[in-house]
């Protein structure tokens, strides 16, 4: 079958998001056709370049999220006033109170108004050429005014003052982009037989239109929630409160209609699985599928766990504030009075704008709770806190980094899905985790869980795991054979062969096949279409239901059947 798969800021592209698990998925599926749709987010990810392609994957297209070109021409009369009604719907919306909490599903009239008026600003898009210059001018934001001031408007709403509304109006324009794209006819993702988006929110677009134009069934996986990012980047300190609460209210509105649209669901872990749902996800079409690693490269270590330094605490990961390395240091502080031969290893790189700075704090911290220490007066010093980065000469290889020590802790105050801890799981490793995230889903009772920002919890736990052993041993074997039988690319790769089959027996493309005269052929779409395998048949010619038969070329003449040998 030919699947369109939509990516946002990462693959085909060399660095960005989901691209290393994209080129697992697309080369774990080679009986499949692959088009990559690709949503870029800055000129320097798109001069990187792509990563190899294998054969199965037909053709890329890609366009940029982070800037637009003008659409060119003006508008007439007749479509600025279709624009206006549209636009004024769509904002209308978002500025309308509801009872529903922050994140909860909308009630079914208001997420009907949105999806109706996305869908007919989608349709302007392809009749007019583009949305872009309209998304930005005058009329945009005299609209999105109006619909402030309108009765019945959320307080906030009302509040918005000029700076509100132009930036509110600069942040739809951006995330409507893909409204704007030529990618839906017969010859984009109109002609997939499913459309697999890789994340939700404004890089799902796509998906929602080839769906809206073509009946294409969209699948959705997300291995982060878009959403709560959207919430948790439009915090106090970032916006006014009018540009918060519309805002929100466009994302939540949005993910409500991506869930409601798709086929299939495939959330990779519970937390995100809880999100879904409650934002009007249905439960009998969500289906969790963790996401796949890559378990050979660590299974050295985890088949020799006797390497590890009996005394030494392990952590890895990126060095920013969500990590929340301040308690670790403050836990080791008590894992020290208990345990005086312990050391800690932090492994990882500053990310993010905090990073650099997060990392100096760090490093002051550990220097005034831990004095150099030496064991007699003609020795020198020694800090038991390193800071040490992968590549180095004490951690060269990120197996590496994890057989060095006994015990592998995580401290973090926010986590998705704990990539660290499953690659500790696979080296075979006993862990000490604070219960964020999907941590607790991930480690299913192979490690001990802690509550965040508790440095006492922290050291107690760890302090237990360095005193016995025998303990650390079971758990660490059990821990390895949970993640190699939950947490592989194999059973990844699995899991979407047989989604793929599902969405395709459940919800095939409709498309008509034209006879001799013109009229729709029956049964000339056979069952062997959409097997996945290369097939080959009788060659007719092809249109999707909303396309008419005379604006696609003369019709095909269908194959007339061979007479029988007696009949002849």
């Amino acid at each position: 079958m030919r699947i369109g798969l939509i990516t946002e800021g990462g693959y085909p592209h060399v660095s960005g998001d989901a691209g290393l698990w994209c080129d697992r998925l697309v080369r774990g599926l080679a009986q499949h056709e692959f088009d990559i749709y690709a949503l870029s987010r800055s000129r320097e990810q798109e001069d990187a370049g792509w990563v190899p392609l294998p054969e199965q994957v037909s053709r890329v297209r890609t366009a940029p999220l982070w800037t637009a070109d003008d659409d060119g021409g003006a508008y007439g009369r007749r479509a600025r006033r279709r624009f206006t009604e549209c636009y004024g719907e769509l904002v209308g919306v978002l500025c309308a109170g509801s009872d529903a909490a922050p994140g909860d599903a909308a009630p079914h009239h208001l997420a009907d108004r949105f999806g109706n008026a996305l869908y007919a600003l989608a349709e302007l898009a392809r009749d007019e050429g583009g949305l872009v210059g309209a998304l930005r001018s005058d009329t945009a934001v005299r609209t999105l005014e109006r619909a402030c001031r309108a009765p019945g408007a959320l307080r906030t709403a009302r509040e918005a003052r000029v700076p509100d509304l132009l930036t509110i109006t600069a942040h739809l324009e951006r995330a409507l982009r893909p409204l704007s794209l030529d990618w839906y006819g017969d010859d984009g993702l109109g002609a997939a037989d499913v459309c697999h988006a890789t994340a939700g929110g404004p890089a799902a677009l796509p998906g929602l239109l080839a769906r809206h134009f073509g009946d294409v069934p969209l699948l959705v996986t997300e291995y982060g929630v878009q959403l709560r990012s959207h919430y948790l980047a439009l915090g106090p300190d970032a916006a006014a409160p009018a540009v918060r609460a519309l805002l929100a209210a466009f994302h939540g509105r949005l993910a409500a209609e991506v869930y409601r649209s798709a086929a299939i669901l495939t959330p990779g872990n519970a937390h995100t699985r809880r999100w879904q749902e409650r934002c009007g996800a249905e439960r009998p079409r969500i289906r969790t599928v963790h996401p796949g690693m890559d378990a050979s490269r660590f299974a050295e270590v985890g088949e020799a766990p006797d390497r590890a330094d009996a005394d030494t605490l392990v952590w890895v990961g990126r060095v920013e504030p969500a990590k929340d390395l301040i308690s670790l240091l403050h836990a080791f502080a008590e894992v020290r009075r208990e345990a005086p031969k312990a050391r800690l290893r932090i492994v990882g790189a500053p990310a993010g704008p905090e990073g650099p700075v997060y990392l100096r704090h760090c490093r002051a911290l550990a220097a005034q709770l831990f004095p150099d220490e030496a064991e007699g007066v003609h020795a020198v010093g020694d800090n038991p806190v390193s800071f040490e980065e992968i590549g180095g000469p004490e951690a060269p290889t990120l197996p590496d980094a994890y057989a060095a020590g006994a015990v592998v802790v995580l401290s973090s105050v926010v986590e998705g899905f704990p990539i660290s801890l499953v690659e500790a799981m696979f080296c075979g490793r006993a862990t000490v985790s604070t219960d964020v995230g999907a941590v607790v889903e991930v480690i299913g009772g192979t490690g001990l869980v802690v509550p965040p920002r508790n440095p006492r919890a922290l050291a107690e736990a760890c302090v237990a795991l360095l005193h016995d052993p025998e303990r650390r041993a079971r758990l660490g074997a059990a821990a390895r054979a949970r993640a190699l039988e939950l947490f592989t690319a194999e059973q990844n790769i699995a899991a979407f062969r047989s989604i793929y089959l599902e969405i395709v027996s459940r919800c095939p493309v409709r498309r008509v096949v034209l006879d001799e005269a013109g009229e729709p052929l029956p049964f000339a779409a056979p069952a062997e279409a959409h097997v996945p395998v290369h097939w080959t048949g009788p060659t007719a010619r092809v249109l999707t239901q909303d396309v008419p038969g005379w604006a696609a070329g003369g019709p095909v003449r269908a194959t007339p059947l061979a007479a029988p040998e007696g009949a002849r």
